[in-house]
């Protein structure tokens, strides 16, 4: 299951947070721009196959640019929710056969 935290911002408010991760697949540098309720923001510059871990509001809308031969060029725009890390359970992690890792990638 996800976790859900509450981030306290302005001192009273709480806001709903989200485990979110960005993986850079391509072999050029992006910068991760993510926008939130409550005034949240975020911005990272992520390097080629370099994984960002990161935690945001619920509704956040995060782009990724790139800087292309015309300037700044935006690859993907998404949410908070597709970015969700899903954290394994011990349940889970029990189940793989011995030496197997719930966190290493495939391929």
């Amino acid at each position: 299951m996800d976790r859900v935290h509450q981030l306290l911002q302005d001192g009273a408010v709480l806001v709903p947070t989200l485990d979110c991760g960005y993986r850079n697949a391509s072999d050029r540098m992006v910068i991760l721009r993510c926008c939130g309720d409550e005034q949240f923001y975020l911005e990272r510059v992520v390097f080629p196959f370099e994984m960002l871990s990161f935690s945001c509001p619920a509704a956040a809308s995060v782009e990724v640019w790139t800087h292309g031969l015309g300037g700044p060029e935006l690859v993907e725009c998404l949410t908070a929710e597709d970015l969700l890390l899903m954290v394994p359970t011990p349940a889970a992690a029990r189940d793989l056969p011995f030496g197997e890792s719930p966190w290493l990638e495939n391929g």
